[in-house]
């Protein structure tokens, strides 16, 4: 079994043996390759509108590519084991930039609403692509990333729990639209072999799962969760809980997971941030959809930093932006396009709705399973 301190970053699985004994055996595609992108950009389209729509959003374009000197490329966790693909460009220049392809666009998007001008309640959405090149390469972990990266403007006053499942159910009630208008559309999606998605997120701190589950590590817990609620948004990922230990480590500069929290029962917890996970039918695996959170103000900012022993990070221009005041409060999350597809189109593999490399090994494995991945 995964220890709890191997199981605080990364996809879980580390051997295609075990890739191979996860993957289903009896899958048989409901949409063939035309049909799949047919829907594919169907949901696509519907999800930016309605996204836009429910949360006060403008789509904007989005950088692939930053310098690295700016401090804005995400880093994802703060063990420093996902690094991003760093090149020299610039022809002619004496000292040229050294760009970064993005793994996200997490920050960007916060100097982003200042650059567009955004007001309280407004807010900008991005289709972000981005390079993840420190994954293992599974059927729901690609180095090939693309995203909803949103962001919006907030207020003091709405730094609470309450805002952040507010604009979690508005996320929410968008990805089950366009579940079902590509249901509508495509009617061999509807089928008694796989259940819809409920109405409903389950909201849950991850120190009441560690509660429930006290021995098992991070995915096992998320796992035995998703029995009882099919989808599910965990509060609170980033900050030890009663363990030592953090649910899911996450960068100290974006997402807030130190501020105190007060669960109904009068608790004291840790964090405005979370993620949505789903139970994904066709793998039989837990399938995140989503990471969001309300972000960090100057006086978080600084707390987290310290946490994590990176107050060398203080004086990048992100990072002095937040400090200083120059920068937005803001709220913010990334939904995984692919992911989406994958869990709508009742797909095993996120080969079948996008594409990028794949080890020899694992489409050797996956066509065992009937998945056909594109190339």
């Amino acid at each position: 079994m995964t220890t709890k301190t191997a199981d605080l970053a990364g996809p879980g699985i580390s051997t295609y043996k075990e890739v191979d004994s996860v993957l289903p055996t009896d899958y048989a595609p409901l949409l063939d390759r035309r049909q799949t992108q047919q829907a594919l950009f169907m949901a696509k389209q519907y999800i930016e509108q309605e996204l836009c729509k429910e949360l006060n959003l403008m789509m904007v374009t989005c950088p692939l590519i930053v310098d690295r000197e700016s401090g804005f490329n995400d880093m994802l966790d703060r063990d420093g084991s996902r690094t991003p693909v760093e090149f020299p460009c610039g022809l002619g220049l004496d000292q040229p930039i050294s760009g970064q392809v993005v793994q996200a666009a997490t920050k960007w998007k916060r100097w982003a609403l200042k650059q567009f001008d955004c007001q309280h309640g407004q807010g900008i959405c991005t289709d972000m692509r981005a390079i993840r090149k420190d994954y293992f390469l599974d059927h729901d972990h690609s180095s090939y990333v693309d995203q909803w990266d949103w962001e919006r403007v907030m207020a003091a006053n709405e730094r609470n729990l309450d805002f952040l499942t507010m604009i979690v159910q508005k996320i929410w009630k968008v990805i089950k639209g366009a579940e079902t208008r590509v249901f509508d559309e495509f009617p061999a999606l509807r089928t008694d072999k796989y259940p819809v998605l409920p109405e409903e997120l389950k909201f849950i701190h991850a120190e009441e799962i560690l509660d429930r589950y006290p021995d098992l590590p991070r995915k096992q817990r998320e796992t035995q969760i998703l029995q009882d609620f099919p989808a599910v948004f965990i509060y609170g990922i980033g900050y030890p809980l009663a363990d030592g230990l953090p649910h899911e480590l996450r960068a100290a500069d974006y997402d807030d997971w130190v501020t105190e929290t007060t669960t109904t029962d009068g608790r004291t917890m840790h964090g405005l941030n979370g993620d949505i996970l789903v139970w994904n039918p066709v793998t039989k695996r837990r399938h995140e959809l989503s990471s969001m959170g309300i972000r960090v103000n100057a006086e978080t900012l600084r707390q987290q930093l310290e946490m994590s022993d990176q107050m060398d990070q203080i004086e990048l221009p992100y990072h002095r932006g937040i400090i200083n005041g120059e920068l937005p409060l803001s709220v913010g999350g990334g939904i995984g396009q692919s992911r989406v597809y994958m869990l709508l189109l009742r797909k095993a593999h996120l080969g079948e709705v996008s594409v990028t490399v794949w080890p020899r090994e694992l489409k050797e494995i996956s066509a065992k399973h009937n998945i056909d991945v594109l190339s």
